[in-house]
């Protein structure tokens, strides 16, 4: 499949917005719901859809537009290390947290 660089959508989940083109990878936070590696995932919460120059803005979102993906990747990012200290009271906390996301590749902009 060639990408096309004219045509893009910015699509809203997990309350983050992407600019998305077909044959794009993002990662994006885990979405509700048992999916496996393969599945088509379909995001309807298209905020902006450009095709060839012409340009769609929607009022929140653009009315029949949706972007379809396949899942990639399901599992844990990298972890990041926090600390919490307190001055002179011999208080220090440290602590890990890896974040569940989720690997998607574009199909098709419609």
């Amino acid at each position: 499949m060639e990408k096309n660089q004219s045509t893009f959508a910015v699509i809203e989940t997990g309350g983050k917005q992407y600019k998305v083109a077909e044959g794009d990878i993002i990662t994006i936070e885990k979405l509700d719901g048992e999916f496996n590696e393969g599945d088509t995932i379909t995001f309807d919460k298209v905020l902006l859809t450009d095709k060839n120059g012409s340009t769609t803005v929607g009022a929140p979102y653009v009315g029949g537009a949706t972007v379809t993906s396949e899942l990639v990747f399901q599992g844990k990012g990298k972890k990041i290390n926090g600390i919490r200290f307190r001055a002179k009271s011999r208080y220090t906390r440290r602590f890990g947290h890896r974040q569940h996301e989720m690997k998607v590749k574009i199909k098709s902009i419609a």
